[in-house]
């Protein structure tokens, strides 16, 4: 499948393949392992995992023993969303490291804590971001990016950042393509990648979409997928079943423009 060589490319030239495999929500331990496995063996080469999922050594320990060189998969993992400080994010870098090896994107999770969304954490952030350019300036990331960050995040940051985001990790699908913050990003070289492509599940039972897949003998997830494609971002699909894994890369189509205006106009099936 061309799905998976396809590529975009950086600010600072790192490539990063355009379909990727999520691993949020699944177990540390045989689990993740085995998903991550099977992933490998069904030719993911894009692999994203954080610090707060637990899942990391898995993910090292599945791409050790599948044999594929570890530059040729791309490993993304991202930094605690209620770690705000530089000494916590010093710290965060190595243990990920410690436990990966070799980290192509490392990402702030989210502006705020989890447990205090909304709140302005604008100096932490600003101190995180510099733990981490200087560890992307010693090569120990390739690249470097946040998560969840909305336009005014980003603006915050871009305030007192050295580096500008290589990435911003968004929930992103068919009613949900956030297109404010996309077209902030596209201006300033930064990728968006999209996170929960199919709304974590509730983008499936949509007749609107159905009825769209079917014109081109497609599942609805392959639709959502394609769809995220084709808006230029990075789609990250998760799932531990081995058939919707080859389903989720099976995407080489084109939507037309006229279905792609009407997949931008739905209503977001998750509010």
């Amino acid at each position: 499948m061309t799905t998976f060589t396809t590529t975009t490319t950086f600010t600072n030239g790192v490539a990063i393949p355009t379909l990727g495999f999520g691993t949020w929500q699944v177990p540390d331990g045989p689990a993740t392992y085995d998903a991550v496995t099977e992933a490998l063996r069904v030719g993911y080469r894009h692999i994203d995992t954080a610090r707060a999922y637990g899942n990391e050594a898995s993910v090292a320990r599945a791409i050790a023993d599948s044999g594929i060189p570890s530059e040729e998969i791309f490993v993304t993992t991202k930094i605690p969303a209620q770690l705000k400080t530089y000494d916590e994010a010093v710290e965060s870098i190595r243990l990920s490291l410690d436990k990966l090896g070799r980290i192509d994107l490392m990402l702030i999770h989210a502006p705020w804590p989890w447990d205090a969304i909304g709140s302005d954490h604008t100096a932490g952030n600003a101190e995180v971001w510099r733990a981490m350019e200087e560890a992307y300036e010693r090569g120990e990331l390739r690249a470097i990016g946040v998560s969840n960050f909305e336009v005014e995040h980003l603006t915050a940051l871009l305030g007192t950042a050295k580096v500008t985001p290589h990435a911003n990790q968004i929930r992103f699908f068919p009613g949900h393509a956030q297109a404010g913050v996309a077209s902030f990003c596209a201006d300033r070289g930064i990728v968006v990648e999209a996170y929960s492509p199919l709304a974590t599940g509730a983008l499936l039972d949509s007749r609107e979409l159905a009825t769209v897949a079917e014109r081109y003998g497609r599942t609805v997830a392959q639709l959502s997928i394609r769809y995220v494609l084709q808006k230029g971002a990075v789609a990250l699909p998760k799932t531990t079943t081995p058939s919707r894994m080859v389903e989720n890369a099976d995407v080489d189509f084109e939507i037309s423009a006229t279905d792609m205006a009407y997949l931008d106009g739905l209503a977001d099936p998750t509010v």
